[in-house]
């Protein structure tokens, strides 16, 4: 599912956290009227700490604070941490929390991440409120103005609104919220639409992903940190690349914060390689980042192309078609190409015996998590 394509907004690229981190909190510090928040990934730390301090803040000075975390992803958070939550006004809703019910519904989980303040500047990317983003991942998200900020705003009211949210503050809050959406005449041509996810029911992300792949002419780099591509993504990869497309991807090294997601992808690569595709292993840290680039078409946000994002979760993307971002996002591509390693064809060819029983293994064993539903 996608909202349409508009003009007149303004995006900022946010690569590290030592960037986009003291964007959101100065965001969320000027806030006058409300505040959004939407997280997978929450738990208590150093990071937590300082976005309850900010939250409540914003709260005591009268804006709404609404906040919605996954049920499982914010197991994490402790107790003593969600009522210091609740008491200084923040309202707290957990979507889809794990019960008795169907392993498919279990298994469903909200991954997206999204701050909005004021409905006036909106934050997407893969971040999450856990202290690994403050120095062990490395990640990058988008500050968003415009029309477009209108359609995060509706996407965040529908699902706070769901019946698979549990939690404090009352259905309806977001509708009643003011928005200061301005159009930027100075970026009047760069265009947006957020794209979004709901499982193996909805994938507009990788439709719409797909249609890129297959129109390009110049480049397509896609840099994910779960890299288990569909057949028919790995086809269209390979025939792109086979057409002289510049086909690249960016995935993490040996620093992986799931390895055996990492072996599963990696039985791809031998027939991706031989097609043309050059593949690159970020080396500095785990690469935590969601990004893909298609000639001048820009993906940003939550959305990982694994069986699992594409099957199960609720995802959202910030998509881009605007010549002065896309230069913003391939010299980032060209900075992060040279910190990895690329590759080599024909040294892939020889890998040990062990190497290729691991991804057989770990493959077979995504393959068979695909089918449940």
């Amino acid at each position: 599912m996608r909202g349409m394509w508009r003009e007149g907004n303004r995006f900022t690229l946010l690569p590290e956290a030592k960037r986009f981190i003291p964007e959101m909190f100065t965001a969320i510090e000027q806030a006058r009227s409300s505040i959004l928040v939407e997280l997978y990934l929450m738990e208590s730390g150093r990071l937590t700490a300082g976005v309850i301090d900010a939250l409540g803040r914003a709260a005591e000075r009268g804006a709404t604070v609404m906040l919605m975390l996954d049920g499982y992803g914010a197991m994490g958070l402790t107790e003593e941490d969600r009522t210091r939550l609740s008491e200084r006004g923040v309202a707290l809703r957990f979507f889809n929390p794990l019960g008795f019910h169907s392993l498919a519904r279990n298994l469903t989980r909200d991954h997206r991440k999204l701050v909005v303040v004021d409905g006036r500047v909106a934050f997407t990317g893969g971040f999450g409120a856990v202290d690994q983003f403050l120095d062990a991942w490395y990640e990058v998200a988008v500050r968003i103005e415009g029309p477009v900020v209108t359609d995060w705003v509706r996407l965040f009211s529908r699902l706070w609104d769901s019946p698979l949210t549990r939690g404090s503050g009352e259905a309806g809050l977001v509708r009643h919220l003011a928005l200061d959406i301005v159009e930027h005449s100075d970026y009047h041509g760069m265009r947006g639409r957020v794209v979004w996810g709901q499982g193996y029911r909805y994938q507009a992300i990788r439709h719409s992903l797909q249609r890129q792949i297959s129109t390009a002419t110049r480049r397509i780099w896609i840099c994910t940190p779960y890299f288990v591509p569909t057949f028919s993504l790995r086809l269209r990869l390979a025939r792109a690349a086979k057409r002289g497309v510049d086909v690249r991807l960016l995935l993490p090294g040996d620093a992986h914060d799931h390895p055996v997601v990492r072996y599963a992808g990696q039985r791809f690569y031998g027939r991706l390689l031989r097609a043309g595709v050059r593949i690159f292993e970020f080396q500095p840290t785990f690469i935590h980042a969601k990004f893909s680039l298609a000639d001048d078409w820009c993906t940003l946000g939550s959305c990982n192309f694994d069986h699992w994002s594409l099957q199960w979760n609720l995802e959202a993307n910030q998509e881009v078609h605007d010549g002065r971002f896309a230069s913003e996002v391939a010299a980032l591509f060209e900075r992060n190409f040279a910190a990895s390693h690329e590759i080599d064809p024909a040294r892939w060819a020889k890998r040990p015996r062990w190497q290729r029983l691991r991804e057989w293994l770990f493959g077979t064993l995504d393959a068979w998590l695909t089918r449940l539903r």
